[in-house]
């Protein structure tokens, strides 16, 4: 039904229907996030916040009123998001920021299944300072909240987690840790770069004190992405980066900062790519988030209800409480093996980590098979995955057989 909005998907890859399912590593574009920004280009390019002229104010009035429309869709004020290059530089930007008034002994906590966007800032930081990382455990796929309970304790500080798993399509109960978390005045950060296409977010409702989460994951274009922080949080932050932009006054002696959101945006900002992401939320909200979900639950219910019955074929995940990430392995037949036929099949995967290696290690395996589906996905989809997949095991199977029979007969 929405395939039609998206351009690329029009295209045969190996003289096969292209079939797209690597979304959780970034979304197609319907034609008018790209529409819009061609139109930036050929109409509208000038500088932001540089001029008085006519194209310099009709590119920051589009700049700018992207902040609100970005707000309005998590319900956040527009000086609350602050537009970077993705979720990592966001979570970057806090790492750095935030571990600035932290002291030797002081504790973070993370979770096992955290991207390394999640984890790296935060370790390489804590070295430096001495802050100890403590990390949530698994128990069946998911975070094992009673452990997680006992891991806190006064020197909190930070409690930094990941919305749904990149990996395992699990769907944390975010709400109820911000909720425990705030009790011993920990800040808590979401990771919403896969939940943020998939469902309703809320910031209010939900009462976090930052959300990071990129535009290229939700049907936007790569080069952007959003912080949402608390206003009186944010206002207490020193900046990222310096530069143009991000000041009111300057000397040799003293330089002044810039209000919100402009003090955490230095230089040129990605114009284009703001316009395009506001592109993209426009498409979101004529579909509707709630039947966007509906729509991705129900196909990664039909998924897993296919997968399963393959022969040895193990799913990483939850297989509940899951939604629109599945990950699996064939046995015997290494991810990145089963990734290649696809390909010669039209059918466009991820394999390996994942970016995610202590949950690799701790599942002790080396990668997975991952699958990730989005609003121009069907079940017509997922059946020609089924059928490709019976093929590379009949091949890796036969191949196999033959090999053995060579050893028989050499051994005669």
């Amino acid at each position: 039904m929405y395939e039609k909005d998206f351009p690329i998907l029009k295209q045969k890859v190996n003289r096969k229907r292209l079939i797209y399912l690597d979304n959780a590593a970034t979304s197609q574009k319907p034609s008018q996030v790209i529409q819009a920004m061609n139109d930036f280009y050929e109409k509208d390019n000038a500088n932001v916040h540089r001029g008085l002229h006519e194209l310099s104010m009709r590119s920051s009035f589009a700049y700018e009123k992207a902040h609100e429309i970005v707000g309005n869709f998590i319900n956040a004020s527009e000086e609350e998001i602050i537009f970077t290059k993705g979720t990592t530089e966001s979570l970057n930007l806090l790492a750095y920021t935030l571990t600035k008034s932290l002291k030797k002994g002081d504790e973070i906590i993370l979770t096992e299944m955290e991207h390394h966007s999640n984890i790296v800032p935060w370790t390489e930081l804590a070295k430096e300072k001495g802050i100890k990382i403590k990390v949530i455990p698994l128990k069946d796929y998911q975070l094992d909240l009673k452990k997680f309970k006992l891991l806190l304790t006064k020197k909190t500080k930070i409690v930094s987690l990941t919305h749904i798993s990149n990996v395992l399509g699990t769907i944390n109960p975010i709400k109820e840790i911000i909720k425990i978390s705030h009790k011993y005045k920990a800040l808590v950060i979401i990771d919403a770069a896969q939940s943020i296409s998939h469902m309703k977010i809320d910031v209010k409702e939900l009462d976090c004190d930052f959300l990071a989460f990129s535009g290229h994951k939700m049907f936007g274009p790569t080069g952007i992405g959003v912080l949402y922080g608390k206003k009186k949080l944010l206002e207490k932050l020193p900046p990222f980066q310096f530069g143009g932009g991000m000041i009111k006054e300057v000397s040799f002696n003293k330089t002044t900062f810039n209000d919100l959101p402009w003090k955490f945006e230095a230089g040129t900002p990605n114009i284009a790519e703001a316009i395009g992401l506001v592109k993209a939320i426009e498409y979101i909200n004529k579909i509707g988030l709630e039947n966007i979900q509906a729509h991705n639950q129900e196909l990664t219910n039909y998924a897993i209800e296919r997968l399963s019955k393959i022969k040895d074929l193990k799913i990483i995940g939850p297989k509940d409480n899951q939604l629109g990430v599945i990950s699996f392995y064939i046995k015997d037949i290494h991810p990145h093996d089963v990734s290649e036929f696809l390909n010669g099949e039209g059918i466009a995967i991820r394999s390996g980590n994942h970016c995610a290696m202590p949950l690799m290690n701790i599942l002790k395996i080396q990668g997975t098979n991952r699958i990730s589906l989005q609003i121009y996905n069907t079940t017509k989809d997922i059946d020609a995955l089924i059928i490709a997949l019976n093929k590379v095991k009949e091949i890796f199977n036969g191949w196999r057989r033959r090999n053995l029979q060579r050893k028989h007969i050499g051994s005669l």
